[in-house]
């Protein structure tokens, strides 16, 4: 099992608040994604070729 602590990114974009941001983490074949205002909250995993097409989606 793996004990290394999770790092949380959000995007530089983001406001200096901090809030109402997706953060997202690296987590070898999957990447996580969270809600910032509830960081204990649900969180979902998702494949980075699946990422990678919600995102190209997102922008169209």
């Amino acid at each position: 099992m793996d004990t290394a602590p999770i790092i949380w990114r959000k995007s530089s974009r983001s406001s200096s608040q901090g809030d109402a941001c997706v953060e997202l983490a690296d987590l070898g074949e999957h990447v996580g994604v969270r809600d910032s205002k509830n960081p204990d909250g649900p969180e979902l995993l998702i494949t980075h070729n699946n990422l990678a097409t919600l995102l190209a989606e997102l922008k169209r």
